[in-house]
């Protein structure tokens, strides 16, 4: 079997060009789209990391953190995860509210990559405004 060959025949120029550039199947994730919100564990998590860090200040481990939490949260009672669960379940209906605004402005159209909540800096914002640089200015 020389020459690039298989039991199927020659290879195929053609399925070799179509793999180098950009995958045809996958998606541009879109940056203004919101975050999903955080489980009850994490909303735990959150709060365990900083304790479990001032408790073990030579850890430098993040498996170490993630498995104490792990076993911690498996130890609470219903009672105990009660506030974190409350506190998900806030978070969660705030990021259905935001993803129907957000489902509103694609249905209708409108750009999200420019709105006033994007997370370019005021300076970038007015940079752009105003509509060059200081540098194309100084030419005169």
């Amino acid at each position: 079997m020389k020459g690039g060959e298989t039991k199927a025949g020659p290879k195929s120029t053609d399925s070799r060009l179509k793999t180098r550039g950009k995958k045809a199947g996958k998606k541009v994730k879109d940056p203004n789209k919101p975050k999903r919100p955080p489980s009850a564990f994490f909303v735990f998590l959150e709060g365990f990391r900083k304790e479990f860090n001032l408790a073990n200040p030579d850890n430098k481990s993040v498996g170490a953190v993630g498995k104490a939490a792990g076993a911690k949260w498996k130890s609470m009672t219903d009672e105990d995860k009660a506030p974190y669960q409350e506190k998900a379940a806030t978070k969660k209906s705030d990021y259905e509210k935001t993803m129907k605004q957000y489902n509103l402005k694609l249905a209708n159209g409108t750009k999200t990559t420019g709105d006033d909540d994007s997370d370019k800096s005021k300076s970038e914002v007015n940079d752009e405004e105003l509509g060059g640089s200081e540098e194309e200015e100084d030419d005169d």
